[in-house]
């Protein structure tokens, strides 16, 4: 396991997340502003233009993710 500062993910969760409705199951997805606000981390990182306060929020945003994809894998896999 791998030691590292991270923004704590649950700090977007009141703002910055929606439950959608995709082929009738609500999943967790990131809103508008917060996908937009991963990409342009990725986007930064890939040129070698992160702060280490975005490097910070770039990995709290990346678990997010994650936790979010094995969610809503399960939810789809219940379903």
């Amino acid at each position: 396991m791998i030691t590292q500062t991270l923004v704590q993910p649950s700090s977007w969760v009141e703002a910055g997340i929606d439950l959608r409705k995709v082929r009738g199951l609500k999943l967790f997805k990131f809103n508008h502003e917060l996908q937009t606000r991963l990409e342009t981390l990725i986007e930064r990182q890939k040129a070698n233009l992160l702060t280490p306060e975005e490097a910070t929020e770039l990995a709290g945003l990346t678990e997010l993710e994650r936790i979010f994809t094995l969610i809503n894998a399960r939810i789809i896999a219940e379903s």
